[in-house]
């Protein structure tokens, strides 16, 4: 008998030990795998998680899809993957990549730092059917500026029944390229600038990150253009299964994060600074306005369908009219 107990013992002790060294396995997608920007960030943060009571175990991909699939199998604990992809799991923080919603890197910053702040806890987490997801972290990858195989296409008629590579996942993307009249063509994150650069497409929208290493340059050719218009921010969000965590966990991996934000800005700026000159295009400012307007129109409307997140929207619209207070939206009603 007090063989039988001690054996029991031994089990239960054997048990709890392995649930206390089992480490949680992270998703993080990285069009460059282990090698890209986004990975060495999580990298950074698996070790600052030690001493909030994380064990991380990271997982390259370069599958977006591929995450996603693992994730809703159980394979991660967490994700980190673009906002776009991942608004599904939380419409509040995923709302930061609304269409025009975040035309500069300043802006963006302050928005990144708001959702983050303690007094969006309760909106960071979210339940789906009996799951509960938490948003643990934002990171910025950077604003996506048009790129079009033929400078010669400068203004939105000129776009009109042109193939506009698209993120066949994100209807917001979609439903704008229908409205300026141009073709939308569905792809995915790990193949639409390869069908720029092959001229299955003629118009993408990329961040700078993309442009070096995916060799954005072959697709511009000597005909190619990017034009200094900022159409979405792209940022990537860290969600959690918060009961695979330590209590407060997610808070402080949201301190972490927007501690890292000015770093990360640097970084974004600086690869934007490396894409060369001769690429750059700017738009007259009336067209600018012109397409400020459109995307404005096109934001209302997705958050109406509920595509985006109402009160994101108000919040951005305060960001925008802080820093250029003289936009001709900051008189209007309706965000």
């Amino acid at each position: 008998m007090k063989k039988g107990i001690l054996l029991l013992s031994a089990l239960t002790v054997l048990g709890a030990s392995s649930v206390a060294e089992a480490k949680e396995n992270v998703c993080v997608f990285d069009l460059l795998g282990k090698a890209g920007e986004s990975y060495k960030l999580l990298e950074e943060w698996a070790l600052a998680a030690k001493s909030w009571g994380g064990d991380i175990n990271l997982i390259a991909y370069q599958d977006e899809a591929k995450v996603e699939s693992d994730f809703k199998a159980g394979e991660c604990d967490a994700f980190y993957m673009t906002s776009m992809r991942a608004r599904s799991y939380n419409k509040f923080a995923g709302s930061i990549d609304a269409l025009g919603g975040v035309p500069s890197n300043s802006i963006a910053q302050k928005a990144i730092a708001y959702v983050l702040d303690k007094r969006n806890n309760k909106r960071l987490v979210s339940t789906i059917g009996k799951e509960q997801f938490e948003v643990a972290g934002i990171g910025q990858i950077g604003t996506a500026f048009i790129f079009v195989r033929d400078r010669s296409i400068n203004t939105l008629e000129k776009g009109k029944g042109k193939k506009f590579a698209v993120l066949h996942y994100d209807q917001a993307q979609k439903m704008m390229v229908e409205r300026f009249g141009a073709v939308p063509v569905m792809s995915d994150i790990s193949n639409f600038i390869k069908k720029f650069n092959s001229g299955e497409v003629d118009i993408v929208a990329a961040p700078a990150y993309a442009f070096k290493p995916l060799e954005m340059y072959k697709g511009l050719g000597t005909k190619g253009a990017m034009f200094n218009f900022p159409v979405v921010n792209v940022t990537a969000d860290l969600i959690i299964r918060p009961g695979k965590f330590e209590d407060n966990f997610a808070a402080q991996s949201r301190s972490w994060f927007v501690r890292q934000l000015p770093k990360s800005f640097a970084l974004v700026k600086r690869m934007e600074a490396e894409i060369p000159a001769k690429y750059k295009m700017n738009l007259e400012k009336e067209d600018q306005e012109k397409y400020q307007k459109l995307l404005r129109e096109g934001r209302m409307d997705l958050t109406k369908q509920g595509i985006y997140d109402a009160t994101m929207m108000t919040v951005l619209k305060k960001a925008r009219c802080t820093v250029e207070r003289t936009n001709f939206e900051c008189s209007l009603g309706g965000e």
